[in-house]
């Protein structure tokens, strides 16, 4: 077999591997030396691929798929500096516990270290991101496609369980890299897996719901990225506890008819300094999800002398040092063992007085963030970038009984590629309404060149730089303007003409709420600029 034909046979061996184990998406970036990489994936029926130029784009893109889907996405570049662009997205990858499956091509082992172009080491490009990284041969003749494809469903396997994200394999071939002749595509069976949640022993769950009878405590939830049977769940143990949730908004508990009235979504508003002083003293404190965003729900936090964290992954979750307790397993099964082995508790008294402060103080007047929640259609999938954007939603959405789903990307909290994993999400999800800074907007500009054909709106936030410093200290700096505020000139009405974008300008709640309706109702890719808040 020549080299050409060996190396598609062996790309399209592994590739088949892949989707019998469950992978439906690929997103490739264009490049010679992955040519068979990219060609087995292109005609491999029923897999979805997308073609993004841009390396660091194409891996954000990927992610949002992802997150969206909670299914492996793979993604796939050239080699040399081409596969070091995915870093920041495998980073986000790495700290949200989002499944990628990263394939570098790659020069054979002749052509290292002796100069040839467009070669590096690539082996160790994620090592400290990756769940596991295989340096694979080059492809040879007598291979066993049987190994190649149980290496594919264990690269799967890897890449979602125990805990789910980014794994790397790097790829050499040999050239030629086009095949001389058609093979067929393979069709392999698809591999049934069945994982198992991590269990809890009900003794152990009764003895520690035991252990906080009679003291007063709450349920904080950070982003959940498990999906509705966590938020259900969380909310049947606040009821059976008596207890109430101060819930962000990527816990995805403040929307939808079935919200649980034990939710807070104002409780930045009224939580004291003192987590501990009377009337409103917290003895214990459930956590589900991802930490806190808020500085001021953060200082809550670190006063309350007993804290518990449920999750089902091997991390940590405690830059303050504060948890005493961590239950490994899902806040479904967790919640679903707690309300079932347990005697259910009446109201201390703290849940009633969180309800009440929450219902007096009501959310934050900030117009822009009140005009998307108002004018978000039921069942909307909304991404909301960093910096300020998030912030100035948790303060400001309150809560409601339209179902909204929020996307973010904060485990490393970048603002690096928020459009284009909002766009990937709009592949996965068929829409997506997207509220980013102008900073944000700005570092990801290329990621627009993918919005054709995605129903995606995308709110620019315009304070004319990176408004979040104004609140730091910072700000007193002499050199504030210009080492962090960084006001920038980009005319966004231009950029949106470039990419074909449809686009619009609001300064004014009243005018925001009737471009969103405009562009939500439009369809395609569309941009409102918001101006003035």
């Amino acid at each position: 077999m020549d080299t050409g034909t060996l190396n598609y046979c062996w790309s399209q061996t592994l590739v088949a591997g892949l989707q019998s184990a469950g992978v439906t998406h690929a997103v490739i970036s264009p490049g010679s030396r992955s040519t068979p990489l990219a060609l087995a994936l292109l005609r491999q029926p029923g897999l979805n691929c997308t073609v993004i130029v841009d390396e660091r784009c194409a891996a954000f893109f990927a992610l949002g798929i992802a997150k969206a889907s909670r299914q492996p996405v793979v993604v796939v570049a050239t080699s040399g500096s081409a596969p070091a662009n995915w870093l920041p997205a495998v980073i986000e990858a790495d700290q949200s516990g989002v499944p990628l499956i990263l394939i570098s091509a790659d020069r054979p082992p002749e052509l290292h270290a002796v100069g040839a172009n467009q070669t590096i080491d690539q082996s160790r490009l994620f090592a400290a991101q990756a769940r596991a990284t295989h340096l694979l041969a080059t492809p040879y003749p007598e291979f066993d496609p049987a190994s190649l494809q149980h290496l594919a469903r264990q690269v799967v396997e890897s890449a979602c369980w125990p805990h789910p994200g980014p794994v790397h394999l790097n790829q050499p071939f040999r050239e030629p890299l086009l095949p001389t002749q058609r093979i067929p595509a393979k069709d392999l069976p698809a591999i049934a897996v069945t994982r198992s949640h991590l269990q809890t022993e009900p003794d152990a769950c009764r003895q520690l719901l035991d252990d906080l009878h009679g003291r007063r405590g709450l349920i904080i939830c950070g982003e959940l990225p498990n999906g509705d049977d966590d938020a259900t769940a969380i909310a049947r143990l606040a009821d059976h506890l008596g207890c109430a949730i101060l819930a962000e908004p990527l816990s995805n508990l403040r929307f939808g008819a079935q919200r649980s009235p034990a939710v807070c979504a104002n409780y930045l508003q009224w939580l004291p300094t003192d987590a501990y002083a009377e009337p409103f003293r917290v003895d214990w404190v459930l956590r589900f999800g991802s930490f806190p965003v808020t500085r001021k729900l953060q200082n809550f936090l670190a006063g309350i002398p007993e804290q518990i964290w449920i999750d089902p992954w091997p991390r940590i979750s405690d830059p303050q040092h504060r948890l005493n307790r961590i239950i490994r397993t899902t806040p479904a099964e967790f919640c679903t063992t707690a309300v079932a082995n347990t005697a259910a508790r009446s109201d201390d008294g703290l849940r009633s007085l969180c309800l009440q402060l929450d219902q007096a103080a009501a959310a934050r007047h900030f117009w822009p963030v009140n005009a998307l929640i108002s004018a978000a259609p039921g069942g909307s999938t909304l991404f909301i970038g960093n910096s300020l954007a998030i912030r100035q939603l948790d303060a400001a959405s309150g809560s409601g009984e339209q179902p909204l789903h929020f996307y973010g990307n904060r485990g490393a909290s970048g603002i690096d590629g928020n459009l284009s994993t909002a766009l990937g999400i709009a592949h996965a999800r068929g829409s997506v309404i997207a509220l980013v800074g102008d900073l944000t907007c700005q570092h990801d500009i290329g990621g627009l060149a993918n919005a054709g054909g995605l129903n995606a709106v995308i709110v620019i936030l315009n304070n004319n730089g990176g408004g979040i410093f104004d609140t730091l200290p910072q700000a007193s700096l002499p050199e504030f303007e210009t080492g962090w505020r960084t006001p920038q000139a980009l005319n966004f009405s231009h950029a949106a003409r470039a990419f074909g974008i449809g686009y619009q300008v609001a300064d004014s709640e009243e005018a925001l709420t009737c471009a969103l309706k405009l562009a939500i109702n439009s369809g395609g890719p569309q941009m409102i600029e918001v101006r003035g808040f």
